[in-house]
């Protein structure tokens, strides 16, 4: 459940940053949307391996 929310409020986090970029025209804020972006994904794929082997794990 934290974990979920916690995904869930980084992408919020990366689309207002992607909104930022559109209204001020920075690339600052599209920067750092992109590497929010990058990281949300990244924590939530190992989010998902683990629970994929804990459910391997229970079937060996």
């Amino acid at each position: 459940m934290i974990a979920r929310l916690l995904v869930g409020l980084l992408l919020f986090s990366a689309v207002v940053c992607f909104a930022f970029a559109i209204a001020t025209g920075q690339a600052r804020w599209r920067r750092m949307g992109l590497v929010i972006m990058k990281w949300t994904l990244i924590a939530a794929l190992a989010f998902f391996a683990v629970l994929i082997l804990e459910r391997l794990a229970l079937l060996l």
